[in-house]
């Protein structure tokens, strides 16, 4: 039989870069989910204030084998 894969969304927030805050989306989600297969970005947005980007945004999905009985 072959696996389950499960997938959430998740975003994560950065003052450094996008990278910077699917890493903090994808560290997150690693400290509950067991085997993490892989990520996909969704979008990647910011808030901005005075013309200058305060917080990076990165929404991704997060997929994961489900463990059998």
């Amino acid at each position: 039989m072959g696996d389950t894969v499960k997938v959430i969304q998740l975003t994560g927030n950065s003052t450094e870069s996008w990278e910077d805050a699917a890493q903090n989306a994808l560290d997150d989600a690693d400290e509950t989910l067991e085997n993490i297969s892989g990520i996909e970005i969704e979008s990647q947005t910011a808030e901005v204030e005075g013309g200058t980007i305060e917080e990076y945004r990165t929404t991704l999905d997060v997929a994961f084998v489900l463990e059998g009985r």
